[in-house]
């Protein structure tokens, strides 16, 4: 049971090295080539198969993770360009994790996001390994760097601002990939709003405490607690989302709560559609409004 994790946060660091640890990834990886024409695909396969290898066999933290523990997460990459010549490839990533409910089949987002600004070098026989003490290569930093905010927003949900290790691990990733060339946009301040850069900084922002705090109860006090008691849960989950607001107010350039509430729509309609108080529904709905109005249509459905 992924409840375990909860006891392995207070007992990891006293017990560390008298019990093997174990990964804490369970990734799935696809390359997605079709624009690349004329190409061997024997490239894309070892992509594919070293990428897996580096995410799964790869021992990112000290915490001990059960096999049945790990974090279930995917990486989609779609190359648009490559050059054989130097293996460079121009490309896309959505990175997806996931989290099981308490006492139920469901499972629910932790975290999603598209990195348009995703590009590499590789060759068929190139070893991946990740070094923190040295970023040199644009790949394996990218990788470490979304491995760490999985693991790090993952623990968040399980203990209040339990992943604050992981992800300063994520931020020194960004800082000291500056210098890298070809992913740069990704990791230069101020070059986007939803770049690498912008993403771990504003997450881990004092005046995004709120949302930081958003993980907790969302997720460990709202979610997890529905299969005993439906009304304590969204009573929860509505408190959840009014920190969602306050992280908005204090922040209101970050777009960390409206890309949010983009892979928690479909979830918080669920969560309400027909259920709940009216005046708990309208106030909902409304904060999400705020947040997100091209997703009305989607959130006038809460409030019926």
């Amino acid at each position: 049971m992924r409840y375990t994790r909860l006891i392995i946060l207070l007992v990891t660091l006293v017990c560390a090295g008298s019990h093997a640890a174990a990964q804490e990834l369970e990734a799935r990886v696809t390359i997605n080539h079709q624009q690349v024409q004329g190409t061997n695909t024997s490239v894309f396969e070892a992509l594919e198969k070293s990428l897996t290898d580096l995410l799964n066999d790869r021992q990112w933290t000290q915490y001990q993770f059960n096999r049945n523990e790990r974090i279930q997460c995917t990486f989609a990459i779609n190359v648009k360009k490559y050059d054989e010549s130097t293996g460079q490839m121009n490309a896309s990533l959505t990175v997806q994790s996931t989290r099981p409910v308490y006492n139920s089949n469901y499972t629910s987002t932790v975290f999603s996001i598209v990195d348009n600004e995703f590009t590499f070098e590789f060759q068929p026989f190139d070893q991946l390994e990740f070094r923190p003490d040295v970023i040199d290569k644009d790949l394996t930093a990218l990788i470490a760097y979304y491995a760490y905010i999985i693991i790090g927003m993952d623990l968040d949900t399980m203990s209040p601002e339990g992943g604050t290790e992981i992800l300063q691990l994520a931020k020194t990733v960004c800082n000291n990939a500056q210098g890298l060339t070809l992913s740069a946009k990704g990791w230069k301040p101020f070059e986007s709003d939803k770049n690498r850069y912008a993403i771990i900084n504003d997450y881990l922002d004092s005046g995004m405490a709120p949302f930081r705090a958003l993980q907790y109860k969302y997720y460990r006090e709202g979610l997890d607690t529905m299969a005993e008691n439906v009304d304590r849960g969204r009573t929860a989950v509505t408190e959840a989302i009014e920190m969602l607001k306050t992280a908005k107010d204090n922040k209101p350039m970050s777009m960390l709560p409206q890309i949010w509430t983009e892979y928690k729509r479909d979830e918080l309609v669920g969560i309400y559609q027909g259920k709940g108080t009216t005046k708990e529904k309208e106030s909902v709905s409304t904060i999400l409004s705020s947040i997100n109005a091209s997703q009305n249509v989607h959130w006038n459905k809460i409030k019926k």
